[in-house]
């Protein structure tokens, strides 16, 4: 009895400790907010690198909830996309 208590006692710490290194290793999230010089805004998860000619400014993740979208004409939110690109005016272009 003893022996079952002592073995699950130290499989319970085993596992406390390899969930503990797993959350210390895991890189933060990379989340962003992209706004162009074509008032175009999206959601993305990797900083690319946009040609100059696109005027891109990354933003936190939380800078969108700061802002008012309303029809100022100045600022766009466009959806997400899950390939690599940029809007320009409303249309999403890859490269």
């Amino acid at each position: 009895m003893i022996i079952s208590k002592t073995a699950a006692s130290a499989a319970a710490i085993a596992l406390l400790m390899g969930t503990g290194a797993l959350v210390a290793t895991t890189a933060p999230a990379s989340a962003r907010m992209v706004c162009n010089s074509y008032g175009d805004c999206w959601h993305t998860d990797h900083q690319y690198r946009y040609d100059r000619s696109i005027g891109a400014q990354y933003h936190n993740d939380d800078w969108y909830f700061h802002q008012k979208w309303t029809g100022d004409n100045q600022r766009h939110y466009r959806d997400s996309n899950d390939g690599r690109g940029y809007y320009k005016g409303g249309v999403w272009v890859t490269f």
